[in-house]
């Protein structure tokens, strides 16, 4: 879903193998004039993917589905259709910048008719504030909001630090499409719009609070952006011309079905007004979302309620229609303290909204009050909507649906405080590699099986690179879980399994981030038959080529040097979404699962993560005791 993020300053979006390559360095420069230099996409030798494709399988399925799915394999191998498909796909490589990039927005995001909220869309909450009432709630927006046009002005002025990895620059394209951009529904396939490049680039927010939406103006006529002051002062007017609590949550139609959404959009904007509202939404630099406060739950369940908070708002009573979904960005502020985020996921993956984040908190910590100069702002115009009969029933509707998702949507989020990064690395094992392995002994202690497992790696090594998938489960993690249970095996063949099944992973990682990964090679194989207009090889109507994709644990690393932790929602109905951020001494996980799933519970599973990373402790420390 998003990438592993390795960062050193602020672990940035490439694959997070810590002692497998060097860490990301950011170097000022301007990022326009490395990006033409950067290399494409391979495509992978069609013989060394299947040969992967078939390792891969062996955790996960039967002998007798293994043997099936070989024969079918060697078909494709030797029949000539793979043959045909990769000359496609070589020939395709040649005539664009990244042969997948396209592809892979439109079938992971745009073709996906699921509700963005909480199934594609991730959240990340922020460390809880320590204000209670709406002036500390504005104070702190105001700020944000300051930080985050601060950040602008790299974009603006192309001098954002590009990144390097290993000594080779990263693609920055990604930095570009975050702001002023949103996705727009479709009746079959959405579109996203970006109008940072456009003529005319925007040059407000919108605000939401009480289910009202406004325009706020972030820059003076000099083109100079508002100080902390004048943006409080604007937020301000917008809380007291927004008091009533009885409006028609508009935004909540946005957490809807796509198909859905898609009618209820052509619907909306059928009128004048309407269109112009939603269009200013739409064009909008971000938005912030000014939340009422939620009911108070107890400081052990705190965190895990504001990450559900941030991934759909808490339901209609609550904040849901306090968001327009589509947007790329939004910002949220509640009058509780609660902060966070909950971002669109089709225009980039996480490494820049990681970085935006990194890069706010400390604008924040170091803002100087600026005295603002004293000239009469505009009042923030107010968006208005006409409520016929027909969107009132599509707003119904998306309350029924959005209070259904809140319902069935299970979050846990663990702060691990034992110990953090600081551990595997004392053992010269890779972060990544261990947090991972931990995760496999969770599951295969609760279910006695493994399953598949993904975990996103970044290609911006790569012109216009987005992602590639690090199959978890091997032969290897398999033998190490397996010995775990067992009170039989000596900790020093334990260990033994514990390094291997990390050195394995560490071999993935690489081979992700260099391009060298299976699942998208097996994608573009797929989607080029499509194009081809060929019958669809068997190969990819057989059952282990769905066990493959069915990802149980869908799972990343989002490192940042802000102690927040990001959350998603599971990939399949009977599976978890881990996310995980380690910090120096500690870890923070947010697990989620669906409650429709008798099968899987997320508090259990938290807690057998934590058992797991305790028990892997134990016995590095017991094996480096017996050596000593």
């Amino acid at each position: 879903m998003m990438s592993v993020w390795v960062r050193a300053a602020l672990r940035t979006g490439a694959v997070k193998p810590r002692g497998l390559v060097r860490p990301v360095t950011r170097i000022p420069q301007r990022s326009v004039v490395h990006q033409e230099g950067l290399p494409r996409l391979p495509v992978p030798p069609l013989k060394q993917t299947c040969e992967r494709y078939l390792a891969m399988l062996q955790p996960i399925v039967s002998e007798e589905e293994l043997d099936y799915t070989r024969q079918l394999v060697e078909e494709f191998l030797r029949g000539g259709v793979g043959e045909r498909l990769q000359k496609g796909l070589e020939r395709r490589a040649r005539k664009t910048d990244n042969w997948l990039s396209e592809w892979w927005m439109q079938s992971a995001y745009l073709d996906c008719r699921m509700p963005v909220a909480v199934y594609t869309s991730p959240g990340v909450v922020l460390p809880r504030m320590r204000f209670h009432d709406s002036q500390g709630q504005m104070r702190f927006a105001a700020r944000l909001i300051a930080g985050v046009l601060e950040f602008k002005k790299m974009i603006d002025s192309d001098t954002l630090p590009i990144e390097y990895l290993g000594g080779k620059p990263l693609c920055m394209d990604q930095y570009y499409q975050v702001l002023s951009s949103c996705r727009i529904p479709g009746p079959k396939r959405d579109t996203v719009v970006n109008h940072a490049f456009g003529k005319k680039p925007p040059t407000y927010i919108t605000v939401v609070h009480n289910f009202q939406f406004f325009v706020l103006d972030v820059y003076n006529s000099d083109g100079s952006p508002l100080t902390v002051d004048q943006i409080y002062m604007q937020l301000e007017k917008i809380w007291n011309s927004s008091l009533q609590t009885n409006k028609e949550p508009i935004g909540i139609l946005t957490s809807q079905h796509r198909n859905t959404w898609g009618k209820a959009y052509n619907n909306l904007i059928k009128d004048k007004i309407n269109k112009e509202s939603v269009r200013a939404i739409q064009k909008s630099i971000f938005t912030v979302c000014l939340d009422a406060p939620m009911p108070r739950v107890s400081d052990e369940l705190h965190q895990s309620r504001v990450a559900a908070h941030v991934l759909h708002g808490g339901g209609a009573r609550w904040n849901s229609g306090n968001r327009w979904f589509d947007k790329t960005i939004q910002f949220i502020v509640g009058e509780d303290g609660t902060c966070g985020l909950v971002y669109e996921h089709a225009p980039a993956e996480g490494p820049p909204i990681v970085f935006l984040i990194d890069y706010v908190v400390e604008y924040m910590q170091r803002a100087e009050v600026v005295r603002s100069p004293m000239v009469p702002l505009a009042m923030p115009q107010k968006l208005r909507f006409n409520i016929t009969p027909e969107v009132k029933r599509d707003i119904e509707k998306a309350k029924q649906n959005m209070n259904m998702m809140v319902h069935d949507l299970d979050v846990k989020v663990l702060v691990f405080s034992h110990f953090g990064k600081n551990v595997p690395k004392k053992h010269k094992l890779s972060p990544d590699a261990f947090v991972q392995m931990a995760l496999q002994l969770a599951y295969y202690r609760m279910y006695k099986v493994c399953c598949s497992t993904y975990e996103s790696a970044s290609l911006r090594m790569f012109k216009k690179g987005r992602t590639d998938t690090i199959h978890v489960t091997t032969l290897d993690s398999f033998g190490f879980v397996q010995a775990m249970e067992d009170a039989a095996k000596p900790n020093t063949e334990k260990l033994a399994l514990l390094q291997k099944a990390a050195q394995t992973h560490r071999e993935n990682t690489y081979n992700a981030i260099h391009g060298q990964a299976i699942d998208r090679h097996l994608l573009g194989l797929k989607l080029q038959g499509i194009e081809d207009l060929t019958s669809m090889p068997q190969m990819f109507m057989d059952t282990a080529y769905a066990v493959a994709q069915h990802y149980n644990l869908s799972t990343s690393q989002v490192g940042s040097k802000t102690d927040c932790v990001m959350c998603f929602g599971p990939m399949v109905p009977d599976g978890y979404g881990v996310c995980y951020n380690p910090m120096e001494e500690h870890i923070n996980i947010a697990v989620t699962a669906l409650n429709s799933c008798e099968e899987t519970h997320a508090a259990k599973f938290a807690r057998g993560v934590e058992d797991a990373l305790l028990d892997m402790r134990a016995l590095l420390e017991d094996s480096a005791k017996a050596e000593q």
